[in-house]
């Protein structure tokens, strides 16, 4: 056989793992959906050696979709990690025979701190599974490891099993993307839907003058600005927004000479400043400047105040 050849039976294998799960779901399944919704704790997701690591990724999918969740490590447990352990909280075990010792020294534990217990086992007949609230049958795949004792097929359909019973918990939850971003900062889609107010200047980090100004001063006011940002908001004697100038306008005024710097900047402003609220997205302040080939945004409240500046370097860097 080649390794091709090798390789497909592998995987074939595994899909076949995969499906017999879906031959073998359950009322238990709806019934540990149930349970984990109505859990005023934590999940703690428990498995030995390879089921192990899988329910260390359970754990964290869970965590991440809107269920607090953390792994137990079973050996660990009865040498004190015990301690995280609490009645409100909900035990998924994982383990294919349903017999692995360190699992099972952790049911009398569970029952003592009164929290419940869900199983995932390739064993009806098990002692974990007879013992769980509610036990999750993966059926009895064989392994695909030649020698059929790798945990191959078994951790595979375990894994998917994990996954399924995480997505329908967290549909369940109405968990969407922006709830989902906020676990994920550092992604790719937590940048997508960063807010304008996460990433825009304010305070000092903005120039903003009264409409009585000259554009000397102006010119000065944004130059003594921390962090130069090369644009000013100009307000009425309410504080809200009338006008926008940038160094580049200012520049440009110096086509007329210098005596325009003694003239009120209200003559040199933009008087329909290009806006954005401090609760649209990054992407629409993105987007807004790309289409007006602008590189600043003042950002406004709902009273037309100024309260922030967004500027084209500031996207780059939060990108």
């Amino acid at each position: 056989m080649s390794n091709l050849d090798h390789a497909i039976e592998v995987l074939e294998a595994e899909a076949a793992a995969v499906r017999n799960v879906i031959d073998h779901l359950d009322e238990a399944f709806d019934q540990a959906v149930e349970l984990i919704l109505a859990c005023s704790g934590h999940v703690a997701v428990s498995g030995m050696g390879k089921a192990g690591i899988i329910g260390e990724k359970i754990s964290a999918t869970l965590a991440s979709t809107g269920t607090p969740s953390y792994f137990i490590h079973p050996a660990e447990a009865v040498h004190g990690d015990l301690g995280r352990l609490r009645a409100e909280d909900v035990v998924l075990a994982l383990s294919n025979s349903g017999e692995t010792a360190e699992v099972l020294r952790l049911v009398d534990s569970v029952r003592l701190f009164g929290a419940r217990l869900i199983a995932i086992t390739g064993n009806e007949d098990s002692r974990l599974a007879r013992h769980a609230d509610h036990h999750l049958f993966i059926g009895r795949p064989g392994e695909a490891c030649p020698m059929g004792l790798a945990p191959t097929s078994t951790t595979t359909a375990m894994l998917a099993l994990g996954d399924a019973l995480a997505m329908v918990v967290q549909k369940r939850r109405d968990f969407g993307p922006e709830d989902y971003a906020r676990f994920h900062p550092g992604g790719s889609l937590g940048r997508r839907l960063m807010r304008v107010h996460e990433i825009m200047r304010r305070d000092d980090l903005v120039t903003i003058v009264p409409e009585t100004a000259t554009a000397h001063e102006t010119l000065l006011a944004m130059n003594s600005t921390r962090g130069r940002p090369g644009a000013a908001c100009i307000v009425d004697g309410a504080g809200r927004l009338t006008g926008f100038i940038t160094d580049g306008d200012l520049v440009r005024a110096l086509g007329r000479g210098v005596d325009f710097l003694r003239h009120p900047v209200a003559e040199l402003m933009i008087r329909t400043p290009k806006t954005i609220g401090p609760d649209q997205l990054a992407s629409e302040a993105e987007r807004l400047m790309r289409e007006k080939k602008i590189d600043q945004l003042a950002v406004i409240d709902d009273d037309q105040r100024p309260i922030g500046l967004i500027d084209v370097q500031d996207l780059v860097q939060a990108r």
